[in-house]
């Protein structure tokens, strides 16, 4: 019998304060009915696709973006090829106008190619959209806006670093997430080649091969998921595994992603690569060994590390400031310019 992700949990009327310190705290994810049921955006895709296509197109900036295009018979899974080297999609450039009058022709159309603008910096290729359709004043400081346009797609299982709210405004859509813990049980693919960037599962959730992938019934125990009309918005945490279907023919998107450390903070996926350096081939006593310095000095499962010294005296081993961080990285860069002997 398949195993069928629970609902994520909803909220109503939500503003900063109730997001603040009820649903985030929870660190799970969350649904948010109705966030963006106000915005002229969302008005317009309960319209129809016409109608919100216009009103995209009245703040287009008239650049090219990137666009991802695959034949039909990919039903809309932008994925790897059969050899696991390449796609099975196209990364082009176009304009967005040209795109959206695309997507409006073949509404309807089962031979169409799939189509997926994904990523769009709204600040950059839609000046305007977001002093006509805020976010209630949800998320503060320095914040990523981007708009996503396609038909019917499904973008694999994936994390991101950041927070993430992600807000329909046309079609609808099905989110399902699961927790970082279940990395292991979703068979990431290469995580050096990737379709835009992050690593992926190589399961199809919409019909997963238990047979190939027999762990991923344990991760589908774990899942939640959040099916989201016009107006809806899903609140999913860093880390959080997210597959994203596309369940009309014309469907739009607006995300934020944002993060709560300064800017000065590197990405934690920088670490892996360096580890993969220093660490990850040593023998396995040793790996061991690492693991409880690691545990000690940075994951700190039982308090502050180094707490028996005086903040000054843990140094580079403290918290975090700017000038620690340009220290960092000048020892990193020294580093890594050494050859080998």
């Amino acid at each position: 019998m398949a195993v069928e992700p629970q609902e994520a949990a909803q909220w109503h009327d939500v503003d900063a304060t109730l997001f603040e310190k009820t649903i985030r705290p929870r660190g799970r994810p969350a649904i948010l009915r109705n966030l963006v049921q106000s915005w002229p955006a969302t008005r317009a895709g309960r319209e129809s696709p016409e109608a919100l296509i216009r009103y995209l197109k009245s703040f287009y900036g008239g650049h090219p973006a990137p666009l991802f295009e695959g034949p039909a018979d990919i039903n809309g899974r932008f994925f790897y090829n059969d050899t696991l080297d390449g796609f099975n999609f196209e990364s082009k450039r176009a304009l967005l106008s040209e795109v959206l009058d695309r997507l409006l022709g073949n509404v309807g159309e089962k031979s169409a190619p799939a189509l997926y603008a994904g990523s769009v910096s709204l600040p950059i290729y839609f000046p305007g959209f977001s002093q006509a359709n805020k976010l209630r004043g949800l998320i503060r400081g320095s914040v990523i806006e981007s708009i996503w346009v396609g038909n019917r797609t499904c973008i694999a299982p994936h994390f991101d670093n950041t927070e993430n709210i992600a807000c329909v405004v046309g079609g609808r859509r099905r989110f399902t997430v699961f927790p970082p813990d279940q990395i292991g049980n979703l068979y990431p693919g290469p995580l050096d080649l990737t379709p835009a960037g992050q690593p992926i599962s190589l399961v199809d959730v919409r019909k997963p091969d238990l047979d190939r992938f027999p762990r991923f019934a344990e991760a589908l125990r774990a899942a939640e998921v959040a099916e989201l009309a016009p107006g809806d918005a899903v609140y999913i945490p860093a880390l959080w595994w997210h597959n994203v279907e596309a369940l009309e023919d014309f469907n739009v998107l607006v995300n934020y992603w944002w993060r709560d450390v300064p800017d000065y903070f590197d990405s934690p996926s920088m670490s892996l690569l360096h580890c993969l350096l220093t660490i990850k081939s040593l023998p396995p006593e040793q790996r061991r060994a690492w693991r409880a310095v690691f545990d000690y000095l940075i994951f700190q499962p039982e308090g502050t590390a180094l707490g028996h010294l005086p903040p000054e005296a843990r140094r580079l081993f403290g918290d975090l400031t700017e000038a620690k961080a340009e220290r960092i990285r000048s020892l990193l860069l020294k580093s890594l310019a050494r050859k080998p002997t």
